[in-house]
């Protein structure tokens, strides 16, 4: 069976993390601008969540053939460190996503406009009462969770789409109050950059506590589930990689 080209790889990660940033991102100036005055509250919470897990399930069966829909930086790093994807081609997945989460967010300007910069545009942050240690302790939580059911859903070759949208929304759940969940590096950079070109504000100085702890976790959750999962009879087998398998998606 011919696989795709690097090429169609990299525009299927663009595009899926495209998606993944103006849906589930932008369902966050959508329901600000939407409630006017009216307070926040866990149906809301709950209604972004669910966006994020929708557009992870529609985009793992759209895209997953194609590039393997890890559209997050923690998934290709950990697939990466455990030998299941190739090191050559990090760099070119990694950009790919960053591109396609700064698109995504450009096109939630498009369509909510201005009132989507002054709304936060969605980025992930964390305010002056969270310190960083708790952040980054967040954002670990989160993506290690994810990463570690994407590791399982490969393992079992289960239908991929629906737990990783499942574990997406759970996991937003209870992470967001403390820094927005944003548990994929670029989903983090995208927007934050595309609120700086608009004029908006972006606390830059908390960057590095989300994408230090969410490629951390990826790669450490991937070491954790084949430490865990692995048999006799796998330690008698070299890694295949499988770059085109199947995977994630992420918040």
């Amino acid at each position: 069976m011919d696989e795709p080209s690097l090429l169609q790889k990299i525009a299927a990660e663009t595009l899926g993390t495209a998606f993944l940033v103006f849906i589930g991102v932008g369902a966050v100036p959508a329901t600000i601008i939407v409630n006017g005055d009216a307070p926040f509250t866990m149906a809301d919470l709950g209604m972004i969540s669910l966006a994020f897990g929708t557009v992870v399930v529609a985009t793992v069966y759209a895209l997953g053939h194609i590039s393997g829909n890890h559209i997050n930086p923690a998934v290709t790093i950990g697939l990466a460190v455990t030998g299941h994807f190739p090191w050559s081609r990090v760099p070119a997945y990694i950009a790919a996503q960053v591109v396609g989460a700064i698109a995504g967010a450009a096109a939630i300007l498009g369509v909510l406009g201005t009132a989507a910069r002054d709304a936060g545009l969605g980025i992930a942050t964390y305010s002056p009462q969270t310190s960083p240690v708790q952040a980054f302790f967040a954002e670990f939580v989160g993506t290690f969770i994810l990463v570690f059911t994407v590791f399982g859903v490969i393992h079992r070759k289960a239908p991929a789409g629906v737990a990783i949208g499942l574990v997406v929304f759970a996991a937003i759940i209870p992470v967001a109050p403390t820094t927005g969940a944003s548990i994929n590096p670029a989903r983090t950079v995208g927007p934050m950059l595309v609120q700086q070109l608009a004029g908006g504000s972006v606390a830059w100085h908390q960057l590095p506590v989300y994408v230090l702890a969410e490629l951390l976790a990826g790669a450490l959750a991937a070491l954790s589930y084949v430490a865990i999962s692995r048999t006799r009879a796998d330690a008698t087998v070299a890694p295949v990689a499988t770059p085109s398998a199947p995977t994630n998606a992420a918040a």
